[in-house]
């Protein structure tokens, strides 16, 4: 017996589709189109693996991107050893998570020979035992007891009653042909393959009582039954369970083989267990001397998938690719999957591109892909992609469709979404709850509550019953959009429903609380939820980072949406409403008086906030919270807590904060921190390895980075530094086609970014002038709509640049079509820029550059403590 990989079912046949040839240079021109030629690719880490045999010709002969990428270093070192200049920022710092679990991975795969021993009687004897009950099959198996020829026979009885879930008629089979057996190996067999087929069907406690039987009665003490019984195991998740049943084979002089190895890795990578110990595992194997195969491979490629651990996948892939060992397409599914989730995704379309050589991609290799692509926000790729597989005839599954779907709607694009769904209705394919989840965060997104209504009730009355996740975004788009009654409508449903509130529920009342000014109402349920036994994560602590970093003269809830009269109205409604509502449970009233709150916080915008100094205390002391519960902060975090000393007016208290928090990042907290103290020399070598990694994250997550940052160096006059910055992001493409001889596009910038980039955008069109060229006749500056304010096209961000042109004498005016638009003609602006005092305004300046104190020499040696 083998132990099948995760999700590999041995039924899978070849799809038709697989024939299709594909067309040439068709991957190359679609890489070209979104490649960045100056794309960097961090080399891999390393771990621990035993020296390969030599490779055969036949691996000799690949030189693939992801063979080449894993191997670029042929020196083998363990994680903790490998060398590198700076730190690398660990995954979680990404704050990237995906909620897609990877599945179906075996479509495609060719069908699993099976043992076909079995003679024609065994064939007529399954269909008797299918077409009597229970008590009929003893009077059947004794009939054709003479004529059945041994284990082989009954095996496959065993096995294809397993296959129609029938375990019980199976376990009866069972015990008719061990009585009947009388040899010791041929029990065992038997035993083998009941554990196995039992395990296959999650039940784990009674292929656990066959073998507790066999080994009491001298028949299972084999390495297939518990090879058998630790797969069962791992199946059902009980990885704790299969791993003690692993070490147990010592006791009884047992060697594990492959199977046995490959079963247990199996396990571990279905349970969670960390990479680290997966590979201890493999390395006692090859120490053993125990040669891995295809399925040991995939099922650790399995375990990096699960952790998005690329750099771990690609060099196990390599490792396959100099051993020798064939990959099919759940090796490069498993393997894209992990290296999506790792966020490189101009990686993973490389293995894509190279994959026809090998094995042709099937519907979830575009999936994965797609889903990759969507969560990195860049969705005109995925959207190419999906033209790619109805080009190539390639029929979409269920993850296919609710992955597109999810896309069009985040893009506001409805239509194609509902076309979408019909098209998947054609095919067979019913909206599911995640489909239904994905229209319901799109349409609260755009605000579109109406909607969100129609699609709660219209899903219910599908029979598609509501989960938690459906719940949590509906209570959060009505919590956000200030629709709080309907809120508490939508809480007491869920409770009804007998389900419990989880950390995502937590999360989104916790950021309401925040996003509405009520922080001290947030840490309140904070602790309760703690009580409650839900661990917080780094989401529900960035949402009070952000909280705390707000000025008390922030502006309230109006300024995300217009809040209508008889909502206001409302609010005294819904308080009575909670205090009556005859619940006895603690957490449901609490949360009830919350939404209380909420509403009549509506009518009092008034911000009732503490002193700056106690706010930048608070945000610390979250964050020594955090490294308590070893939460490791995120990108998102840091953005927070550089926009709160963004609003900070006391440059003593922002560089505190900072210099306090190096304690426990010093990589990522010493590059903010020296950039503010006007260390730029000391620490921008540091500082570019660092935009290095912010690279590999989505456009949006890298954006609000340089965002906080420059914003924070502007705030405090290192003017200099933040145009430094802003221009690496620039050169990184953090905002795509920012800047043009004739155009200047800041409306995805912050103020801070902004203003920055204004000076050397203008730096840069006046050294044309100067080198006698002309301008274009049109010059523009794009600051966007200010949408999101109280007047349309009176944003914040075009009032901050519009004063800074104005005090600069730039002759820019606002176009009177385009109420985000600032132009002028080219000759003018050329006049302008040849002035003679021009350059002295435009050439940005920090207000502290060199070495003020000689403490940061020292601090700058300390380490980074491991969070």
């Amino acid at each position: 017996m083998a132990s099948t990989p995760p999700h590999c079912s041995i039924t899978a046949t070849t799809k038709p589709y697989q024939n299709h040839q594909y067309p040439q240079n068709h991957f190359k021109s679609h890489r070209n189109h979104h490649h960045n030629n100056n794309r960097n690719q961090p080399h891999p880490q390393k771990f621990s693996l035993s020296k390969p045999p030599p490779s055969s010709s036949n691996a000799t002969k690949h030189t693939t991107a992801a063979a080449s990428a894993a191997s670029a270093s042929s020196a083998r070192a363990p994680i903790s050893q490998t060398p590198a200049p700076f730190p690398s920022l660990a995954p979680d710092f990404s704050g990237r998570r995906s909620t897609r679990f990877v599945s179906k991975m075996h479509l495609g795969r060719p069908k699993t020979t099976v043992n076909t021993r079995h003679t024609s009687v065994a064939e007529e004897v399954l269909q008797l035992a299918l077409l009597n009950g229970q008590t009929s099959l003893e009077n059947v198996l004794v009939s054709f007891e003479s004529k059945l020829c041994g284990s082989d026979d009954y095996t496959f009885l065993l096995r294809e009653l397993g296959n129609r879930g029938e375990h019980e008629k199976a376990i009866k089979c069972f015990q008719f042909a061990v009585r009947r057996e009388r040899r010791k190996n041929e029990q065992g067999k038997l035993a083998s393959a009941m554990i196995s087929i039992l395990g296959r069907l999650g039940k784990v406690e009674l292929a656990m009582g066959i073998f507790e039987t066999a080994l009491r009665e001298g028949y299972g003490n084999t390495v297939y039954a518990f090879s058998a019984l630790i797969s069962a195991y791992g199946r059902s998740g009980y990885y704790d369970e299969a791993i003690k049943v692993f070490d147990s084979m010592k006791n009884y002089g047992l060697k594990p083989n492959s199977v046995t190895y490959n079963a247990v890795i199996d396990a571990c990578g279905k349970g969670g267990v960390e990479f680290k110990r997966v590979v201890e595992i493999f390395d006692e194997m090859l120490s053993g001397g125990v040669q891995p195969d295809r399925i040991t491979f995939n099922s650790l490629l399995a375990v990096c998938s699960r952790g998005g651990l690329w750099e771990a996948a690609m060099n196990l892939f390599s490792e396959m690719v100099n051993r020798g060992i064939d990959r099919d397409i759940f090796t490069y599914n498993t393997l894209l999957d992990a290296v999506c989730k790792g966020g490189q995704m101009d990686l993973a379309f490389d293995i894509m591109a190279e994959m026809p050589a090998n094995v042709l991609p099937n519907v979830v290799t575009y999936s994965t892909m797609i889903d990759g692509y969507a969560k990195a926000s860049r969705f005109n790729d995925a959207l190419n992609l999906f033209n790619e597989m109805k080009f190539l005839g390639i029929g979409l599954d269920r993850v296919s469709y609710n992955t597109l779907l999810s896309i069009y709607a985040k893009l506001g694009r409805f239509e194609e979404a509902l076309d979408i769904c019909r098209e998947m209705e054609g095919s067979g394919i019913r909206k599911d709850v995640v489909t239904y989840n994905a229209l319901l965060g799109g349409y609260g997104k755009q605000g579109k509550y109406d909607e969100v209504r129609r699609l709660f009730d219209e899903m219910k009355a599908q029979r598609v019953s509501p989960n938690l996740l459906t719940y949590s975004t509906v209570i959060d788009v009505y919590s956000k959009g200030g629709l709080y009654e309907e809120a508490m409508d939508v809480f007491r449903e869920f409770k009804r429903a007998g389900l419990k509130a989880d950390v995502v529920l937590y999360s989104a009342l916790i950021d309401a609380l925040c996003k509405n000014g009520l922080v001290e109402s947030a840490v309140s349920l904070l602790d309760e939820m703690t009580k409650e036994g839900i661990r917080p994560n780094v989401v529900t602590y960035n949402s009070i980072i952000d909280a705390f970093g707000r000025s008390t003269t922030s502006e309230g809830l109006s300024d995300t949406g217009q809040i209508s009269e008889l909502q206001t109205k409302t609010s005294s409604l819904v308080i009575e409403r909670g205090i009556e509502a005859d619940l006895t449970d603690g957490e449901d009233n609490r949360i009830i008086k919350i939404f209380g709150q909420l509403a009549a916080e509506k009518g009092d915008q008034a911000k009732k906030g503490c002193g700056v100094k106690q706010e930048i205390l608070c945000i610390l002391e979250v964050f020594q919270k955090m490294h308590e519960l070893e939460i490791k902060p995120n990108v998102v975090t840091f953005s927070a807590i550089l926009n709160a000393c963004s609003r900070c007016d006391s440059f003593e208290d922002a560089s505190m904060l900072l210099e306090e928090l190096r304690l426990f990042d010093n990589q990522v907290y010493g590059v903010a921190h020296g950039l503010l103290m006007g260390y730029r020399e000391n620490v921008w070598i540091q500082a570019q390895s660092l935009f290095d990694e912010v690279k590999s994250m989505d456009s949006s997550t890298a954006s609000a980075f340089y965002n906080a940052l420059t914003d924070m160096l502007w705030h405090f006059g290192q003017k200099r530094g933040a145009q430094l910055v802003v221009l690496e992001g620039k050169r990184r493409q953090v905002w795509e086609n920012v800047w043009s001889n004739s155009c200047l596009d800041l409306h995805l910038m912050s103020s801070g970014a902004a203003r920055a980039m204004v000076h050397a955008w203008l730096l840069n069109i006046r050294s044309v002038v100067f080198e006698g060229h002309e301008l274009p006749k049109l010059l523009s500056i794009l600051t966007g709509w200010g949408k999101h304010s109280k007047v349309i096209g009176d944003g914040a961000l075009k009032r901050a640049v519009e004063a800074l042109l104005t005090g600069m004498g730039a002759p820019f005016q606002l176009a009177k079509c385009n109420l985000g638009r600032f132009i002028s003609n080219g000759p003018v602006v050329a006049a302008w820029l040849r002035e003679s005092g021009t350059l002295k305004l435009l050439v940005l300046h920090d207000d502290r550059t060199h070495l003020e104190n000689t403490r940061f020499q020292e601090i700058s040696n300390l380490q980074t403590i491991p969070l």
